[in-house]
């Protein structure tokens, strides 16, 4: 069965005013997902600044994710960062013991020094053999440190392992999206698009849902397309227009951008990130009145579309 799918935000770590993690603001931030929308969760990954979290905050991280969550959907989670295979079966496999519903492999990680098909499946099969035989896995093409694609054959390689779950795609491209469909569709291995820009059009091609950081701002907008991905109401493609649209703030301040709208509904308290060290309202300017016209346009959108405004759960 296909069960990591649909909107699965890729989760934000709240942090306190001396950059420890708010693990309190991470509980109201899991239930904010689930209120607006989430189908699965994805915890410990790039969004989450696993590259600035040590191997026991990675986990804590988890814990606390599923334990908030407790069972109301799924939770995936990577925390895969670690160089050596050593390293990396350390973190697998603690990660594993967390209890999630998919251990996400990063593509990068496979083939740390980009050396083609034969080093990435090498690697893979070295890791396999040293983690738990039941273990449920997942791919993500991070792009940190460098993004690393896969290719067709692949694809259908991973494709042929029956614990081979999900795809997060990060192609940024249409016609990929629709090949890697028709490659795994006699396959456990679902794909679900990461970039906002195509989102539409994925979800219409075959792509399971979205898995975009914007999932951090307007999450239930997402479900609501994904939903009516084949409505021939005018509104729905107003939509799509809109998010893609939206989708262009990643790049002013990414996490930051979307920690500040938090701190604006309340969900949390700070919005600075360990990935970004300057003022993201000094660096950006103007990029608190864009933020604005975004929440204000969504909430404009809701009133259409008759769903709740912006809220935090309980």
């Amino acid at each position: 069965m296909k069960t990591i799918q649909g909107i699965i935000p890729v989760m934000l770590t709240p942090f306190q005013a001396n950059h420890e993690i708010d693990y309190d603001g991470l509980r109201d931030l899991t239930d904010w997902y689930i209120h607006n929308g989430a189908d699965t969760l994805f915890a410990a990954c790039q969004s989450s600044e696993i590259q600035f979290l040590s191997l026991e905050e990675r986990i804590k991280i988890t814990e606390t994710v599923l334990a908030q969550t407790a069972g109301r959907i799924p939770v995936v989670a990577s925390a895969h960062v670690g160089q050596s295979l050593d390293e990396q079966v350390e973190e697998l496999s603690a990660i594993y013991q967390t209890g999630v519903n998919a251990v996400i492999l990063i593509t990068n990680r496979l083939d740390c020094h980009n050396q083609g098909t034969k080093a990435l499946k090498t690697h893979f099969e070295q890791l396999l053999a040293r983690l738990p035989s039941n273990i449920k896995l997942g791919l993500y093409e991070c792009p940190a440190p460098y993004r690393r694609l896969l290719t067709d054959e692949e694809i259908r390689y991973f494709a042929e392992f029956d614990n081979m779950l999900v795809l997060k795609d990060v192609s940024c491209d249409l016609e990929t999206i629709k090949r890697r469909v028709a490659l795994t569709q006699n396959s456990n291995l679902t794909i679900v698009n990461a970039n906002a820009a195509i989102a539409f059009e994925a979800m219409k091609a075959g792509s399971e849902g979205f898995s975009g950081v914007f999932n951090n701002i307007h999450p239930d907008l997402y479900a609501y397309l994904y939903k009516h991905k084949h409505s021939k109401d005018p509104m729905v493609q107003e939509l799509a227009h809109f998010l893609a649209i939206c989708g262009a703030a990643e790049s002013f301040g990414y996490p930051n951008i979307a920690k500040l709208m938090h701190t604006k509904i309340g969900t949390f308290k700070y919005y600075h990130s360990r990935v970004m060290q300057e003022e993201l309202l000094t660096k950006y300017w103007a990029v608190e009145a864009l933020l604005d016209h975004i929440m204000q346009a969504s909430n404009i959108f809701r009133q259409k579309l008759k769903l709740t405004p912006y809220s935090v759960a309980g």
